[in-house]
């Protein structure tokens, strides 16, 4: 999922910035995401070798917890604040990386759902 996360911000940076504002460029960049990891997570779905719905929202928050540690630990690194890197969380501002979060989460279990 980090090489799908990488190609999708290069690609917000080479296309959505040029043609948008910054705020409409996160929007269509979170929402091209959500796309792409459902359909990564469909493909890999079968490896996962998940029983049960409690597995697969274990999953979930197992992929948003690292997400997220990822995202603090490589934002803090490149010498960003935590107040920069939380104002994507801002719902309030235009903001969707939380509901890129909240997709995450029940991406495993939506998959099992459909599959059971």
């Amino acid at each position: 999922m980090i090489v799908i996360a990488f190609a999708n911000a290069t690609f917000r940076q080479l296309v959505f910035i040029k043609h948008t504002s910054e705020l409409r460029a996160h929007q269509y960049s979170t929402l091209t995401l959500i796309v792409l990891c459902a359909i990564y997570a469909w493909l890999i779905f079968t490896h996962l070798k998940i029983q049960s719905l409690g597995q697969a929202f274990i999953c979930g928050g197992l992929w948003v917890f690292l997400t997220v540690i990822f995202e603090f630990t490589l934002g803090l690194l490149s010498g960003k604040s935590i107040s920069y890197l939380l104002k994507d969380y801002d719902l309030m501002n235009g903001r969707m990386w939380s509901f890129f979060l909240l997709w995450l989460f029940i991406l495993p279990a939506l998959n099992y759902l459909v599959r059971k």
